[in-house]
């Protein structure tokens, strides 16, 4: 499949430069028509019958088993979820934080943990990193590590700046329990998990899947307390609540994710090419130097498929204006920034219509 030929596979770019697969990638033809065909088929059986629930749980088995795949694990440490903040949630209150603990973040994180952090009752100390090449940054977050830090939580791609954590470092000097947000790089760079305990996957963005829908590692399913429970949590309950858990990080799973959403997944996971993180990165480096002709790009170098940079006016006026021209970006809130996602459906038009309506 060449790239044209697997651009060909998303509707929406026939019409626009569609450039913000960090808040929701594009949908193809295959996973628009699995969903239809599953809303369909669920329809006829009357969402009901031993038989179906049956083939219900036959296909949460599978897409359980494909994301492990993408992830390189076994499909035990997988939970189904319905998002990366479900996944933060499961983990953080999981743990068992309390006012004693601290958890050590950057400065640059998404809501979906910082929320889960506050709440923990853990105090939170923040690394700041943004501001600073990504070479300071393992030592900018160690910095940070105090003997009462019990967790260290962070983005493995920063949605703001782009900037690539380094992750497996940080696990590796500080041998602290690691929750990574994989929002920003699950389907748009490599990913090894290698020592990660915990790791978050978002389904709607970069995999161009159905939305609300995502997944969690857990490498030791079994050290984490269950404590936010779907039914999907027990093989056995008794009257008073007590259960035994399911086997496996199926314990985390957040509950019923409705099936178009799980055939829809399926398709798109099916059609990603091989060759996916070496396009996505060349459109990201493309996109930074034709948009860094003219405007203040951030960050000193390309380290992800987010590019983010200063526009000429404000941020969010600018966006609804290049969305009125057929351009989707974001606008990232309280950083005067604009942020385009390239991935590997992109191509040099989507780019030389950006920096044109700019």
């Amino acid at each position: 499949m060449t790239p044209a030929e697997a651009r060909a596979q998303f509707p929406v770019l026939e019409r626009l430069a569609h450039l913000n697969a960090g808040s929701l990638g594009p949908l193809s033809r295959a996973t628009l028509d699995a969903m239809t065909e599953r809303v369909r088929f669920d329809q006829e059986h009357g969402r009901a019958g031993r038989p179906w629930y049956d083939d219900i749980l036959a296909l949460r088995g599978r897409v359980r088993g494909e994301v492990a795949g993408l992830l390189g694990t076994s499909a035990d440490r997988i939970a189904l979820t319905g998002s990366t903040t479900d996944g933060c949630n499961i983990v953080v209150s999981g743990l068992d934080l309390g006012p004693g603990d601290e958890v050590v973040t950057t400065d640059a994180e998404h809501p979906g943990l910082l929320l889960p952090l506050h709440v923990s009752g853990a105090h939170v100390r923040v690394a700041k990193v943004a501001a600073r090449p990504t070479a300071d940054a393992l030592e900018t977050i160690l910095s940070c590590v105090t003997p009462r830090t019990r967790l260290l939580a962070l983005s493995h791609v920063l949605w703001t700046t782009g900037q690539r954590m380094p992750v497996h470092e940080l696990k590796r000097e500080s041998a602290l329990p690691l929750l990574v947000d994989g929002a920003q790089s699950v389907g748009a760079i490599p990913v090894e998990l290698g020592e990660l305990d915990y790791y978050t996957v978002s389904c709607q963005k970069w995999l161009c899947g159905p939305e609300p829908l995502g997944a969690l590692y857990v490498r030791e399913p079994e050290t984490l307390r269950v404590a936010v429970p779907s039914y999907f949590a027990q093989k056995s309950i008794q009257p008073d609540g007590s259960f035994e858990p399911t086997d496996g990080a199926g314990r985390f799973d957040s509950g019923w994710i409705t099936p178009p959403a799980l055939a829809g997944i399926e398709a798109a996971l099916a059609g990603a090419p091989e060759w996916r993180f070496e396009r996505a990165a060349a459109m990201a480096e493309l996109c930074r130097v034709l948009v860094g002709e003219t405007f203040e790009l951030v960050g000193e170098r390309a380290e992800s498929t987010l590019v983010s940079f200063v526009p000429a006016g404000d941020p969010a006026a600018v966006s609804a204006r290049l969305y009125d021209v057929g351009v989707v970006v974001r606008d990232l809130p309280r950083t005067g920034w604009l942020r385009a996602s390239c991935g590997w459906w992109t191509n040099d038009e989507d780019i030389e219509r950006l920096v044109a309506a700019l």
